[in-house]
């Protein structure tokens, strides 16, 4: 699925960031993306060392910092996230997403929906930043942005094609 307007997309700020991330990519094996490790130097993670950790909620992290909101304590840990901003019951365009998978969590950026998957901008999906479709029974919470000013006004509830990759381990 192409997901190209994203980019027309002018909020939430913590979206754009990701969207401008998007294709950036961990180095298996011995090396490692000084993208990625540069996000953990950033935001002072000295827990984090190489690109094979799970790095979705570094990724999260960092777009969250970038666009200047809060990040949770101990952001590496994806159901972390779910302390994030405030609970929601119908997840629209930028809100954080928290999955549960075996062995742990993941956490994304809602960008849409089909009947059955939330479309999920995030990070260490197929080991690279993109969107994927991630079953809806696996979500765990929807967390929106506390607003320091207003909410922007292209917030809202997406509905896309059921076409695209389906993520069932984001490990």
């Amino acid at each position: 699925m192409n997901y190209n307007w994203l980019k027309q997309e002018t909020g939430p700020r913590i979206l754009v960031q990701a969207v401008s991330l998007i294709g950036t990519r961990e180095i298996i094996g011995k090396n490692h993306n000084p993208v990625i490790l540069s996000w953990a130097i950033e935001l002072g993670l000295k827990a984090y060392t190489n690109d094979e950790i799970p790095w979705c909620g570094l990724f999260v992290a960092y777009c969250a910092h970038k666009a200047g909101v809060e990040v949770v304590d101990g952001p590496l840990w994806a159901l972390n996230w779910a302390k994030y901003g405030t609970k929601v019951n119908t997840p629209m365009l930028g809100d954080v997403l928290t999955f549960k998978r075996d062995g742990g969590g993941h956490v994304g950026l809602y960008v849409g929906e089909d009947r059955t998957h939330y479309h999920v901008l995030g990070g260490n999906q197929s080991n690279q930043v993109n969107v994927m479709r991630i079953a809806k029974s696996r979500l765990h919470q929807a967390r929106r942005t506390a607003w320091k000013i207003a909410q922007p006004s292209n917030v809202r509830k997406i509905e896309l094609s059921n076409k695209g990759i389906i993520s069932t381990n984001e490990a």
